[in-house]
């Protein structure tokens, strides 16, 4: 096994060499500059991680590992327009930077160069990756719409939310780890168990994307700060403090969720303060170490050698300790 960073260094040098600008000029543009903007390579490091992890040659998986990559920015580059979003990985976004027309075409080439990136795996392997990809990448599709209706309902449950961010978040991870397991011929026990150490992981990231949206730096988180509030995101944070607060901190927060001042900068931080007073916060960690913990049971399960386990032991960790 090697660390983190090679896989992460190769699948670089690899996506560079495959995604190139070409004619129509508009159309790649805006897909070379999505990709170029960065960001912490989760999925496809996962996957490459994964086929080593069962061992299998990592070489193997970079074409999986691209289509993870080039299908999650395909999601961002939408889900930007849908949310109006001035920043993306600190920069300006796609619809931003060229317009919304651009960013739907771009996102839908970017969509279709995914299914292409499995075309050089042999049939059977094939139809493995690709039924896997397809159900995953509905279900992303089903979380997003769960994510743009609770914008609008004052009625969304804790049990409501999670399900939204493991089908938006999660279940890509999993999918991504899952591959690499395919791909390297692991059992289908293990197939399994490395799914449901990644859905778990996944949505440990994703409740913790969500508190450093409210409470993390901006000069390295690399979003807007506050950007889920004034969404009026209905997140974790945010039912956690309903649930937990006094009656007048939750008409407070009610209030506040149901408005859109120009200037949001008051409201962002009130709806913060409620959000610390009522312990919301402390709830939420719990519960970030809560799937975190969970995941890692997975892993301890994983028919593997213990040395080679670890590596991912290590992975969880660090992720849980981000602050990007």
């Amino acid at each position: 096994m090697q660390p983190i960073e090679f896989y992460r260094d190769e699948f670089i040098n690899y996506l560079e060499k495959k995604v190139q600008t070409k004619e129509p000029h508009n159309l790649y543009e805006p897909i070379d500059y999505i990709l170029g903007l960065g960001g912490k390579r989760l999925r496809p490091v996962l996957a490459l991680l994964t086929t080593e992890l069962f061992e299998g040659d990592y070489k193997n998986a970079l074409d999986a590992a691209l289509a993870i990559e080039v299908f999650h920015n395909f999601s961002l580059v939408h889900d930007d327009i849908m949310d109006d979003a001035p920043l993306r990985r600190g920069k300006v976004t796609v619809h931003e930077k060229w317009d919304i027309n651009t960013g739907i075409l771009s996102g839908d080439a970017m969509l279709i160069n995914s299914y292409q990136y499995f075309e050089g795996y042999s049939d059977a392997t094939f139809k493995e990756l690709v039924q896997l990809f397809s159900k995953t990448a509905i279900e992303v599709c089903e979380g997003q719409q769960y994510d743009v209706d609770f914008e609008t309902r004052d009625d969304v449950t804790i049990p409501e939310y999670l399900k939204m961010i493991e089908y938006k978040t999660a279940v890509l991870v999993a999918a991504a780890m899952k591959m690499g397991a395919i791909i390297a011929g692991g059992s289908k026990e293990n197939q399994n168990l490395v799914y449901e150490f990644g859905r778990n992981l996944g949505i440990a990231f994703q409740l913790q994307d969500d508190y450093l949206d409210a409470f993390g730096d901006p000069e390295t988180f690399g979003k807007q700060v506050g950007g889920d509030i004034i969404e009026n995101k209905k997140t974790f944070l945010y039912l956690k403090a309903l649930e937990l607060s006094s009656a007048a901190e939750r008409e407070t927060l009610l209030h506040l969720y149901s408005i859109a001042p120009s200037d949001p900068t008051e409201k962002i931080e009130a709806i913060k303060t409620v959000f610390e007073q009522s312990s919301s916060v402390n709830m939420t960690k719990k519960e970030i170490e809560g799937y975190t913990q969970r995941a890692f049971e997975c892993l301890k399960q994983l028919n593997l050698p213990e040395e080679r386990k670890e590596i991912l032991k290590i992975f969880g960790e660090n992720l849980m300790q981000r602050t990007v």
